[in-house]
């Protein structure tokens, strides 16, 4: 498994990973939250920022070579805390550890307070990051809520 940056040349892979991300965890937002638009797309409204912002690090998850996924991380501003703003395994690489290795890997290159947030009715990955961070830390995380949804708090 591999993590690398995401180059802006690269930007439009990203895109379209984002795409099955969305369509993967629309099933868990607000019903108002998942719908397509008129181009059948539901065009994540923030991945521009992950090119022309400080403190945003797009990146890719990478297995024998083939994309996997992707994370973003993004610094809370005010807080001096990582986010871990997105995140997303490929279907054929879940239940393999991959998750846990790379998220595991962001923790570690990334050091410092960390906030990671889900959304409430996604029961699969309140499990997948409550065992992944207790885990990782050791059980020495703090249960809180990140801008409305659920999230825990630790250092790495």
């Amino acid at each position: 498994m591999e993590l690398l940056s995401v180059p802006y040349e690269q930007k439009f892979i990203m895109r379209n990973l984002m795409e099955l991300y969305q369509y993967d965890t629309s099933i868990y937002e607000e019903e108002h939250d998942n719908d397509v638009n008129e181009y059948g797309l539901y065009d994540y409204k923030y991945i521009d920022h992950y090119w022309t912002e400080e403190g945003r690090y797009p990146i890719f998850v990478v297995h024998s070579g083939k994309l996997a996924g992707f994370v973003l991380v993004r610094e809370i501003k005010g807080e001096d805390a990582f986010s871990m703003a997105e995140f997303f395994i490929l279907r054929k690489y879940r239940g393999q550890g991959l998750g846990k290795q790379a998220a595991t890997t962001v923790f570690k290159r990334f050091k410092g307070k960390w906030v990671v947030a889900w959304l409430e009715n996604n029961l699969p990955a309140q499990a997948f990051w409550i065992k992944t961070i207790a885990e990782y830390s050791g059980d020495n995380f703090t249960e809180t809520t990140s801008q409305g949804k659920p999230a825990l708090q630790f250092y790495s």
